[in-house]
């Protein structure tokens, strides 16, 4: 666990934040001031510090060349002013990162996980959001980098469960856009009301519009905003989609008038875009706007390097004990060996069954003799030629939630599928009329 020297004028938010880390096993001393900050850092030097910028004595920024100076391996710079993110961004290395106020709690245990040797997992991953060392995932952070640097969309290609919206909310943070990161996943969209989510629409534009609601475009105003699933929205939206973004105004659901939007457009599908043009999914003159600045991601197969890291972060962040658990060398070759074709998801939910199934009273975890999901289950049998596409879905949508035991939430997870969309085609199998 990290011993943290938090620094900050409020009592209110010091008396918090020390109950959340002291709760999390952490040892946390506060300071609020500069100089009393100095003294703490002079007598023990923390492993993390939390600096706010704005002190009674001076701004955090003056600290921050000392802090580095005396070897603190990890630095959260804190403001309430979200328009300074962009100076905060330009200060960023290997130990130094910030959050913006009000800070969650989920938020803060992942800025002060626990320190070891690996520099990645000091900062409880790469942007704070993302664990991997392999030579795959370096290219994406380099990516990621660059083309946060500019405003233009950014289109994010991967399997299920790879961390797409991982990368997306990594490419908000490093931006410095002072708004909002607003996922939206496209999968949920009804055709009827697609628009109206989107674009927001006003009171009485419709029956049942008795309020005028604010769609994603506005929520995501100076901000970033994620649309998952693409493939998945609906084919007659997708014009208007497209001139959003070739004209940055939009026009809300009974509305004569245009307006101005700036939100910063990622997109991300787990499905090949030139076979989704090719079935009519997908619009190829929106796949070219989109396509501009791409990225993929690998499946974890391809990096197998990362998943002790991956397995130890999941450990940590999934124990509810402060209890440190590991898995045997033998379960670790097994995890190693596996071809993940749930990818990152999955393995995140192999470990939490493993951490739920096992003994509470042990720290060495063992795999159960069989952990492999329905993903890998499906690729077994069933798929003989002649059965159509729609049946091969239901099957694996049953197996899914057999595995899971009926839990529709994580079955969507795994899927890679909106809660909304389950529902939908679980109603569909029940009724043989439909489509």
């Amino acid at each position: 666990m990290a011993r943290v020297l938090f620094v900050d004028d409020d009592p209110d938010s010091l008396d918090i934040a020390r109950d959340i880390l002291a709760s999390a096993g952490h040892t946390v001393v506060t300071a609020d001031t500069l100089a009393r900050a100095r003294a703490q850092i002079a007598a023990d030097l923390p492993d993390v510090l939390l600096l706010d910028l704005m002190l009674p004595d001076g701004n955090g920024l003056e600290l921050l060349d000392e802090a580095v100076n005396s070897g603190l391996r990890r630095i959260v710079l804190i403001t309430g002013h979200p328009g300074i993110k962009s100076h905060i961004r330009n200060l960023s290395g290997p130990s130094i990162s910030y959050l913006t106020k009000p800070i969650t709690a989920r938020e803060l245990i992942e800025a002060v996980r626990a320190v070891d040797d690996d520099p990645a997992e000091a900062q409880g991953g790469h942007f704070g959001l993302i664990v991997g060392e392999h030579e795959t995932m370096r290219a994406v952070y380099d990516q990621i980098e660059r083309v946060a640097r500019t405003d233009m969309p950014v289109l994010i290609v991967g399997e299920t469960g790879t961390g797409k919206e991982l990368v997306a909310e990594s490419i908000h943070r490093v931006s410095g856009r002072p708004g909002s990161f607003v996922p939206m996943n496209c999968g949920s969209l009804s055709a009827e009301l697609a628009a109206s989510e989107l674009f927001g629409h006003e009171k009485g534009s419709f029956t049942g519009a008795v309020r005028r609601h604010t769609g994603a475009f506005e929520r995501a105003k100076a901000g970033t905003l994620f649309l998952d699933e693409l493939v998945e929205m609906p084919i007659g939206l997708q014009p208007h989609f497209l001139r959003v973004l070739e004209t940055a105004r939009i026009q809300a659901v009974g509305s004569e008038l245009e307006v101005p939007v700036d939100a910063r457009i990622v997109a991300a599908t787990n499905r090949d875009p030139e076979q989704a043009i090719a079935s009519q999914l997908l619009r190829q003159d929106l796949y070219f706007r989109l396509n501009v600045l791409p990225i993929t991601m690998p499946p974890l197969r391809a990096r197998p390097s990362d998943i002790p890291l991956l397995v130890k972060c999941f450990l940590a962040e999934l124990a509810t004990d402060g209890r440190e658990r590991s898995f045997t060398e033998e379960s670790m070759q097994r995890l190693a060996a596996y071809h993940w074709p749930g990818n990152v998801r999955e393995l995140k939910h192999v470990v939490q069954r493993a951490l739920v199934m096992s003994d509470h009273s042990i720290t060495e975890l063992t795999l159960p003799p069989r952990f492999e999901s329905p993903f890998g289950a499906a690729t077994q049998y069933g798929l003989e030629a002649g059965r159509s596409i729609r049946d091969v879905e239901r099957q694996l949508i049953e197996l899914t939630l057999d595995h899971f035991a009926g839990d529709k939430k994580a079955a969507a997870e795994t899927l890679g599928i909106s809660l909304n969309t389950l529902y939908n085609r679980l109603n569909a199998y029940r009724d043989p009329q439909a489509p």
